[in-house]
């Protein structure tokens, strides 16, 4: 049977601005797009295409003779991000994580981890699974692994789990245990800018290594960094159920660790 995620991504294909289709479908920016479309060089069905018109799922759009397609497959990659890769989708970066992966369809990520980070990250071209899980309110887990300069106490536990002021608030209540004399493990169900790093600061610990283990039920295992996996139907199915209660609407705080 199907999976439920892919068949509502499917369904919920709504109409798109012509410009946002050929943007999408990587033939160029959607300024050039209202160029060609100007130009007279883009039909929809063999018309003559119109400035801001919007198309649907089963048209024919071609740019001159050849037909623009959009992947319409949704896309889950697990990705194990290596240091210093960043992000981002400006195309000028030349460590971006879009540039890094290379990957046939467009894609971006779920949740960042800033440059200095490595670990699980999530892409996917599924804009409902974005929302939902970057939106703070909705609690999801995610788990890390964290290196520090010194060894760890009782009282650093207690601190961080318990919430460490930052950026004018205190940080959630979260689990936190020791695993190594400089190593602990952290789950956060919310994402501050650089959160991590900030609350072991303030508590005088510098972070030496930080990896993103799991994000909810999708965990990085034993890939390889600097490789990728497509996410399997069965944790797509968990990650459905995991997010059927939640809300599409995003928020702020869409900044790594």
């Amino acid at each position: 049977m199907s999976n439920r995620i892919r068949e509502e991504f499917l369904q919920k294909k709504e109409p798109v601005r012509l410009n946002k289709y050929l943007s999408e479908a990587g033939v160029c920016s959607r300024r050039e797009a209202d160029r060609l479309i100007e130009s007279g060089k883009v039909t929809v069905d063999g018309v003559r295409a119109q400035t801001g018109m919007r198309v649907t799922p089963g048209q024919t759009v071609k740019v001159g003779r050849k037909v623009v397609s959009k992947q319409d497959e949704m896309i889950v990659l697990a990705v194990n991000k290596p240091r210093g890769i960043v992000c981002t989708e400006e195309r000028r970066e030349r460590n971006s994580i879009v540039r890094f992966l290379n990957y046939p369809v467009r894609v971006t990520y779920v949740g960042r981890l800033d440059k200095d980070s490595r670990g699980l990250l999530l892409m996917t071209n599924n804009g409902d699974i974005i929302n939902k899980m970057m939106r703070a309110a909705n609690y999801h887990e995610k788990e890390y692994k964290v290196t520090v300069d010194q060894e760890i106490t009782p009282e650093f536990i207690r601190q961080m789990s318990s919430g460490v002021p930052i950026l004018d608030t205190v940080t959630r209540p979260c689990r936190v245990e020791k695993i190594g004399k400089y190593t602990f493990s952290i789950i956060l169900t919310q994402g501050l800018n650089r959160q991590i790093r900030r609350m072991c600061e303030a508590l005088g610990y510098q972070v030496k290594d930080l990896v993103r283990v799991r994000v909810m039920n999708i965990r990085l295992g034993s890939l390889r960094e600097g490789e990728y996996r497509k996410v399997t139907d069965e944790e797509l199915e968990e990650l459905y159920g995991l997010l059927a209660d939640s809300s599409g609407v995003t928020s702020g705080g869409r900044n790594g660790r």
